[in-house]
């Protein structure tokens, strides 16, 4: 029987794994999170959604999510935006409740 409580143990706990942004809650929402590696490999493009919940959440969760990046592959929080969420609000790109960002991790 012990045997079988920890396997639902270990299964739910691997059922929580998830974007690093849908675990932390960001202007009192959770948002979905995307990132993908651009033609060089330390340029990225990041994802938030909905923007509908909150502007100011999205940009927090895509930044978080472009950070944790960056701190997993080349060990730096440090982050150079091409379109970055300290952007004006009418430069961003948002397009179907997605705000879209690019950036590079520096080598």
């Amino acid at each position: 029987m012990t045997r079988v409580y920890a396997a639902l143990m270990v299964a739910g706990a691997l059922a929580a794994c998830g974007s690093a942004a849908e675990d932390v809650a960001f202007d009192g929402h959770f948002y979905r999170t995307g990132i993908k590696d651009l033609d060089a490999r330390h340029k990225f493009q990041v994802t938030a959604a909905p923007v509908s919940a909150s502007l100011a959440g999205a940009r927090e969760a895509a930044r978080y999510e472009a950070t944790i990046f960056c701190v997993n592959e080349y060990g730096s929080s440090a982050i150079e935006w091409v379109a970055g969420p300290d952007d004006a609000d009418e430069t961003l790109r948002i397009s179907k409740d997605t705000l879209t960002l690019e950036g590079a991790c520096p080598q």
